[in-house]
């Protein structure tokens, strides 16, 4: 991967100035490249990563593993592409292994997200069947660890 897109996915915040500075090119050079990552579709978007756990956010967070009959032509995008669209599925992904899709789904309650997998996502034509696995707590997400600096357990040293 290009090292201005390492960086950007580190640290999206970084300014084309400070971005310059580290990869020794032009801030208007880094404008550019960027400027046609983003107009070619490689990015995709920016975002911050919040710890909802601080916020005491009312949202219960579910992994749901899928298992679909592929399709004759399409394989598995067309049924991917139909789940990915619902405003519940925050990722969606083609996996390998025993399960064909995993998505990872957002509601206000496990009631609210149980009723749309059992209503919406497993009355799809393609649907077999799906595993839902609810996220009690997040330690790290997209390679940022949620936890606090770790206190010192060690008792003092003295004379």
């Amino acid at each position: 991967m290009d090292q201005l897109l390492q960086l950007l996915e580190g640290n999206a915040l970084l300014t084309p100035e400070k971005l310059g500075r580290m990869l020794g090119i032009s801030p208007e050079e880094v404008r550019r490249r960027i400027d046609a990552y983003e107009k070619s579709g490689v990015i995709r978007g920016y975002r911050a990563v919040i710890n909802d756990d601080r916020l005491n956010l009312q949202r219960v967070k579910a992994v749901i593993e899928v298992r679909i009959t592929p399709e004759r032509e399409g394989g598995f995008d067309r049924a991917a592409e139909r789940i990915a669209k619902f405003d519940e599925v925050s990722s969606c992904f083609l996996m390998s292994g025993a399960y064909d899709i995993l998505i990872f789904v957002e509601g206000r309650t496990l009631q609210e997200v149980a009723a749309f997998v059992a209503s919406r996502l497993a009355s799809l034509d393609r649907v077999q069947s799906t595993a839902t696995h609810f996220i009690l707590k997040t330690y790290k997400e997209q390679g940022i660890g949620m936890a606090d600096a770790p206190r010192e357990e060690r008792m003092a040293v003295t004379p």
